[in-house]
């Protein structure tokens, strides 16, 4: 099987992918956004989690990784909800891990235990403890492909950054003890600066923080009203609207009006009609320095000075005002 990426190239994968890709659990990441409610109001805002999810199986393909390690980079989203991260706000989950909370339940009750089976892998094996898997995930404030992906992919897709300067930043990446790190300050620097583009300038951009609070309060409402109930959020984005729409709950679609691509909001912190802190994200990759690896921020004033920034930042929130739509 042909695997395309805008990032990453053509791969051809083994049948093990091939299926697995082709698989219920990973086919319903096309109808999740990866950035929740952000797509109803700005129409480009559309990156999925099935294209995430494919790019950091590739990512670590590229930097030679198992093909174990690629099993669980592929499946390592499949029990996101729909509108992702939005459900955390809906079920109050300060950590915004619902989605791992429920991990082995939406693989258990799959066809993906079975399809591993065949090729001789254990589910238990490979997906249950993601710590063993070193590229594909690490704490912050360290590289991961899960983290590397979702940056390059968000910021190039919404423009951001070229793909030329992703494809050069690719090309810096080393993996050294395991991790994934960098081999020089400058694209250190670059790459933290790109990131915080991602969690300040796209996650706390105010329209995105109006659409998933404004989403969070409309999927609230609609459980209230046993309009859907927590097991349809293991369906898509958009089998949960066509129920919303479906009800003629006119409370509900009053909601579901106010996300449109006509909604203009602006950052106001003196009359705002609502604020939201996000998770606090920050990052400082290891880069490579007299043959050691060593945190970004031991040798750069700019990447110690964009995390305080950060910060600060997602410890302030964002203010939004509605300025109509």
């Amino acid at each position: 099987m042909l695997v395309s990426d805008c990032l990453y190239g053509d791969f051809i994968v083994e049948k093990v992918l091939e299926e697995l890709i082709l698989s219920k659990p990973v086919q319903r990441l096309k109808g999740i956004h990866q950035a929740g409610a952000s797509y109803l109001v700005n129409e480009k805002w559309n990156v999925t989690r099935y294209c995430h999810s494919i790019g950091v199986m590739l990512l670590i393909r590229r930097l030679g990784g198992s093909l174990e390690e690629q099993i669980a980079a592929l499946l390592h989203d499949v029990s996101h909800t729909a509108f992702s991260h939005v459900v955390d706000f809906v079920f109050e989950n300060d950590h915004e891990d619902y989605h791992e909370s429920i991990y082995h339940f939406v693989i258990k009750n799959s066809e993906i235990p079975s399809i591993l089976a065949k090729h001789d892998y254990h589910y238990e094996d490979l997906l249950l403890d993601v710590s063993k898997w070193n590229l594909l995930e690490q704490p912050a404030p360290d590289l991961c492909a899960d983290r590397v992906d979702y940056t390059l992919r968000d910021m190039y897709e919404y423009g951001y950054i070229s793909l030329e300067e992703a494809s050069h930043f690719l090309g810096q990446l080393i993996v050294g003890n395991g991790k994934i790190c960098l081999n020089n300050i400058a694209i250190a620097e670059w790459f933290v600066e790109t990131y915080y583009k991602e969690v300040i300038d796209f996650f706390m951009h105010p329209l995105n923080i109006y659409a998933n609070v404004t989403l969070a309060r409309l999927l609230k409402k609609s459980i209230e009203s046993k309009v859907i109930d927590e097991i349809d959020f293991l369906g898509t984005d958009q089998t949960i609207i066509q129920k919303i729409k479906a009800s003629g709950d006119t409370e509900l679609l009053s909601l579901l009006a106010g996300l449109n691509h006509g909604i203009q909001v602006k950052e106001d912190s003196e009359s705002y009609d609502l604020h939201k802190r996000n998770k606090i994200r920050l990052l400082d990759p290891s880069v490579l320095y007299n043959n050691e690896f060593v945190p970004a921020s031991f040798l750069s004033e700019k990447v110690r000075h964009l995390g305080n920034a950060a910060y600060d930042k997602a410890v302030k929130g964002m203010f939004v005002k509605v300025i109509s739509g």
